[in-house]
């Protein structure tokens, strides 16, 4: 009798994920997600808002009835503070303890854990933001590959949406500051090329800003700045730089150096930013690139997204961690549904790397594989002029261009 029972259970786990092997995480009616994010950390840097974000878009899909009858059922999200090995461990107990079908979101800038998925052939989702996540077959992030390879397709959106908001980009010159961190440095390099490639002249890149903390000095780099462009100062700052206290103390140090032209960067879109005075104050005036259409746009992606949120957690400010929680939420979501009821991660893993295609106006277009080893090359542009956000520039794609 022990044995009949033992039979049928395991009959009962290989149907339940529509035929076949059984697969990790899935019955006939649940799928299991979890995901991995930086809740915490020494600078005080936190993504921990992506898990409000997937969860809200897990809710609206699992209201609808799920995908082909399964519902999601969502663990939340470990915290890596920060740290690769804690992010490779969480990857890991997600996985071989939790049995986890993928994990949404992956939000960590020094994820660890990417080997081991690879490996596994567990799907993972979110902001593509390191190398690690270029050149996988498991990797999806929302927005693609952000650190391409030499050759590889490198993003132009940015230079290019900067230029018509600026009425063109010729004379115009473009200093980039980055910190010393891998991440930044690379994302120095792909930035500034997105600019040269929209016309303007880049005038100076410096990487010494050192990533663990905030300067006690922000004068020697104001200097470097103020005197970059043939002695004069640049058109416009780039800030490649994780942390709003790092941009707050750089902004804050140019402007009483009598600096008067444009700053952007790509952290700066933050609601928890306007309830600091100072902060606020340092950051009048500056445009952010986030890589999805703005919360006080008109478009009907954005009005769903809100009241998604609103279900989930009521009365919370949307964020952009949150959104990308949730946009990588959305497109795991919809590689599921193409996937079909019969589901394997291999049959996951080859629906999303068979010319897959999906377009929402609330982050552009996605294409894979491409995209696994280039960006997807959409973004948008928000001021913050009088104390609040402002689109300067909806949601557009652009075509990459070969990393030099």
């Amino acid at each position: 009798m022990v044995l009949t029972l033992l039979l049928t259970g395991c009959a009962a786990q290989q149907k339940s994920s529509g035929g076949g092997a059984a697969a990790p995480g899935v019955t006939a009616t649940t799928i299991k997600i979890g995901g991995v994010l930086t809740k915490t950390s020494a600078s005080g840097y936190s993504t921990k808002d992506a898990e409000v974000g997937a969860k809200a878009r897990f809710e609206r899909a699992n209201a609808a009835g799920g995908v082909h009858g399964r519902k999601i059922e969502f663990l939340g999200a470990e915290d890596d503070g920060q740290d690769a090995a804690k992010g490779d461990a969480a990857a890991k107990k997600l996985v071989q303890k939790d049995q986890v079908f993928a994990l949404v979101p992956v939000h960590a800038p020094n994820f660890g854990g990417a080997a081991f998925l690879e490996q596994q052939g567990v799907p993972w989702f979110g902001w593509a933001t390191g190398p690690q996540w270029c050149g996988t077959k498991t990797g999806f992030g929302y927005n693609g590959c952000l650190a391409p390879k030499q050759g590889a397709g490198s993003q132009t959106w940015w230079g290019r949406q900067m230029a018509e908001l600026l009425g063109g980009a010729d004379g115009k010159a473009v200093y980039v500051q980055t910190s010393d961190s891998s991440g930044s440095k690379y994302g120095g390099t792909t930035i500034s090329q997105s600019f040269t490639a929209a016309g303007f002249k880049l005038v100076g890149v410096n990487s010494g800003l050192p990533a663990a903390a905030p300067p006690p000095d922000w004068l020697p780099y104001v200097n470097k700045i103020m005197t970059s462009n043939g002695g004069q100062a640049p058109d416009i700052v780039v800030s490649v730089i994780a942390g709003t206290k790092f941009n707050v103390g750089l902004y804050s140090a140019l402007k009483r150096a009598g600096y008067r032209g444009v700053l952007t960067d790509a952290t700066s879109y933050d609601a928890a930013i306007l309830k600091d005075k100072a902060s606020a104050q340092a950051l009048e005036g500056v445009i952010a690139a986030p890589m999805f259409e703005p919360f006080e746009s008109s478009a009907p992606e954005i009005a769903q997204f809100k009241q998604d949120v609103e279900k989930v957690a009521p009365g919370a400010t949307p964020t952009q961690h949150m959104a990308i929680g949730y946009w990588a939420a959305d497109i795991f979501l919809d590689m599921l549904t193409k996937a079909g009821k019969d589901l394997t991660r291999e049959k996951f893993l080859a629906t999303g790397n068979g010319s897959y295609l999906y377009e929402n106006a609330g982050f552009g277009r996605i294409e894979y594989p491409k995209d696994h080893s280039e960006p997807n090359g959409c973004g948008a542009l928000v001021k913050l002029e009088n104390g609040a956000f402002q689109v300067a520039k909806s949601m557009k794609c652009f075509d990459n261009v070969p990393l030099k």
